[in-house]
């Protein structure tokens, strides 16, 4: 989810603000933004997204996606949320989740907009699935926070387990870029607290980072450019770049650093898919498909997720097909 420089810009990225203020809408249980990774348990696939206390969406058999839980309710929030960061009421921005050692560990930021007083916090719990007797989240704290004086914002965590077992958390949005930071695939939290994030990318506008491994071993990050939450206005758009090593650095086709305004573009605007962003990558049924949300230009809007066919070239680049 974007956060602004100013507060004044902020106000322009609250979801749907192009509708009239004080208008009533109808609920929109499709509505889907910064989808986390997608996760399959018992033949059900499922991703977290922003809403109040975060919500979990589940895939149907028609292929929507629709809300069936939330990780944590209005009433049961931790404490600390309200401590480090005063202003949050609730609503939880972009998860991450992955599975490690029969758990489920869910990332997910605490913001407010316009300010980088953010805070990037830990749930952990047994199952996916809200109907199991073992349905629950525990509170695991903050993993990592921000306030005025750094040049980073603590939001947007996405999470990557390398072969060799080594856990890492990309995150970022605006100020300096995106940075990563090495976890303790054991406990989850960061494994040199006392260590500086590394940064990875900047740009202008820049967020929403990923990071995987391509075939032929590679490193890719993706990252969105733009601004989200516009609706039809939205000018988000998805770009990658490459390395050798988790930690950067990284380079665009043309041999730039992300670190200095890299980036190749992948995926942007088209049709009534307008500012596709916040990427994550499905392996399923023997193919990849770059998971995402977008702005429905046939539908005033209104934010969706969307998966898509995705190849790699022969140097190791991603290729994204993105037809009607």
């Amino acid at each position: 989810m974007i956060v602004f420089r100013t507060a004044l810009a902020a106000l322009a990225c609250l979801p749907f603000a192009t509708q009239t203020a004080g208008a009533q809408r109808r609920p929109d249980p499709e509505k889907v933004h910064d989808p986390s990774t997608v996760l399959e348990q018992d033949g059900a696939y499922r991703f977290f997204a922003t809403g109040g206390g975060i919500s979990l969406m589940r895939e149907q058999a028609d292929g929507r996606w629709l809300p069936e839980a939330r990780l944590f309710e209005r009433d049961g929030l931790p404490a600390w949320h309200g401590e480090k960061v005063p202003d949050n009421r609730g609503h939880l921005w972009a998860p991450d989740v992955i599975q490690l050692a029969g758990r489920y560990l869910v990332y997910y930021s605490v913001s407010t907009f316009g300010k980088n007083t953010s805070a990037i916090g830990l749930a952990t719990g047994k199952t996916l699935d809200p109907e199991s007797p073992e349905w629950g989240w525990n509170d695991e704290g903050a993993i990592i926070t921000s306030s005025r004086g750094d040049r980073f914002n603590a939001i947007d965590p996405a999470i990557f387990l390398d072969q060799d077992g080594r856990l890492y958390m990309t995150f970022g949005s605006f100020w300096d870029g995106i940075f990563i930071v090495e976890l303790d695939p054991e406990t989850g939290l960061r494994r040199h607290p006392g260590r500086a994030p590394t940064q990875l990318a900047y740009a202008p506008e820049i967020e929403a980072p990923f990071l995987t491994r391509a075939p032929d071993g590679g490193y890719v990050l993706f990252v969105n450019w733009g601004r989200c939450c516009r609706g039809t206005e939205s000018t988000y758009e998805i770009r990658v770049g490459r390395s050798d090593k988790p930690t950067g650095p990284f380079r665009d086709r043309d041999g730039r650093d992300l670190r200095e305004g890299g980036g190749t573009l992948i995926l942007e605007s088209h049709g009534r898919y307008i500012g596709p962003g916040h990427a994550s990558i499905l392996r399923r049924e023997g193919g990849e498909y770059l998971v995402h949300h977008f702005y429905d230009g046939d539908n005033r809007g209104r934010s969706r997720a969307r998966m898509l066919p995705l190849t790699w070239d022969n140097a190791g680049w991603p290729v994204v097909r993105d037809g009607e």
